[in-house]
């Protein structure tokens, strides 16, 4: 569905408001990057798995986890520790999950009043912070045992921010309007 719009309906509009001469140099977006650090109150062991199992069932696809790379005694991590887990989306499976974060998990947010467009950077990649996860759908609210805070990048090969931006907002992501 989010494909078939930017196929149908971003692409030439952003050919028109550019001025680019083939479709391949419209901006597309590469892929969605989902990241979920396990800090000092989810370090056990089960509230780990617990965390992998519900970001897999939020995208779709097993979680990876990513290890610190060295020590740092003043946060208490030892080289080999799990820290984080993260999954990357590319394909199918991003715009699917693309259209239910615009469809469904942005409108549940607590008090949202849109996307600010700082949170797209001078590459053209927007960060999303969701400090709940229990906001995506599928997520069962009775199986929780602890709500934790994840981020969601998505990669563009925009050349500058308003590109992007432009992209975004022809893919139907709730951007607020710069007051200049």
């Amino acid at each position: 569905m989010l494909e078939e719009k930017y196929k149908k309906e971003a692409i030439p509009a952003m050919q028109e408001k550019f001025g680019y001469k083939s479709i391949l140099a419209v901006p597309r977006i590469e892929k969605v990057v989902l990241n979920v650090g396990v800090g000092s109150v989810l370090r056990e062991e089960p509230t780990q798995k617990l965390v992998a199992r519900d970001l897999a069932l939020i995208t779709g696809q097993k979680a990876v986890p990513t290890i610190a790379k060295r020590a740092i005694s003043a946060f208490k991590v030892r080289e080999g520790m799990v820290v984080g887990y993260k999954v990357t989306l590319r394909g199918k499976r991003m715009f699917d999950f693309l259209s239910r974060l615009i469809n469904v998990v942005i409108p549940r947010m607590r008090d949202f009043r849109g996307l600010d467009s700082k949170s797209v950077d001078k590459s053209g990649n927007l960060s999303i912070g969701i400090r709940e996860h229990i906001i995506f759908p599928e997520i069962s609210q009775e199986e929780i045992k602890r709500i934790f805070g994840l981020e969601i990048t998505i990669v563009t090969n925009a050349k500058s921010k308003e590109e992007a931006l432009e992209l975004f907002r022809k893919l139907g992501f709730p951007i607020k309007k710069d007051n200049k």
